[in-house]
């Protein structure tokens, strides 16, 4: 089994159709969908429950901790992390098994935006390389639970960048293989920001990640820069 844990903040208006979309390209193979709620203001789990996946809640809101509390809750021996706005291939399912089949015990896969933009599509292009510096969580995640589990899954004290970081760590242990076909996640940021404001944070968020700048740092220059732009502040 394959458990899908998807991580949502405010996403009544999507969480629906994207469990839609996983239970029709799924059959007939068993997984299960879990969305772990942060807290949501709005009606994310009643759409998530109405749509039949399992919606468990979290005290606390952060992607890191709601990916744990999925995790510690899935059944499945492989785990899927997706984010609530990114659609993986229909043929995802069937992928993962012939990675893991290779012996291949984590892995994501490359990334595309559901807009055409040369911006997006040239920063897109550059997750096909296995560079750590490329690895975002929008490409989603599939690992083996025992790994997992061995990793001490994701650092719920980072509250931004726990997707790099797990898989660097991740990469210590087993080989990650970058599977070349493209998952589609919004570009809804880029749209409300504009594209280049909004690359030139995110490439800024991330040197100062690299450099070592604390987690306090990297939240106020997030919350500052970015909280005006987004209704919902910062994503879960």
């Amino acid at each position: 089994m394959i458990s899908i844990v998807i991580p949502a903040y405010n996403e009544e208006k999507n969480i629906g159709k994207l469990i839609a979309y996983l239970n029709e390209v799924t059959i007939p193979h068993k997984v299960e969908i879990i969305i772990v709620d942060g807290g949501s203001s709005d009606r994310t789990a009643a759409e998530a429950e109405k749509a039949g996946a399992k919606v468990l809640r979290s005290l606390k809101k952060g992607r890191g901790r709601q990916m744990n509390l999925g995790a510690e809750q899935a059944k499945g021996d492989v785990l899927y992390f997706l984010h609530s706005d990114t659609f993986p291939p229909e043929t995802f399912i069937d992928d993962i098994s012939l990675e893991l089949e290779k012996r291949s015990s984590c892995g994501c896969f490359r990334l595309q935006f559901d807009i055409d933009h040369k911006v997006l599509n040239f920063y897109s292009w550059f997750t096909r390389f296995d560079i750590d510096l490329f690895r975002f969580g929008d490409q989603s995640l599939f690992v083996k639970r025992d790994l997992f589990q061995k990793i001490g899954g994701f650092n719920e004290s980072l509250i931004v960048m726990e997707d790099q970081e797990i898989v660097s760590r991740l990469k210590d242990h087993a080989q990650f293989t970058i599977i070349p076909k493209p998952v589609h996640t919004s570009a809804r940021k880029y749209e409300r920001v504009g594209v280049f404001k909004l690359q030139i944070i995110f490439g800024l968020i991330l040197s100062l990640f690299y450099i070592g700048a604390s987690q306090e740092m990297l939240l106020h220059f997030y919350q500052n820069v970015l909280r005006t732009e987004f209704e919902d502040g910062i994503d879960s």
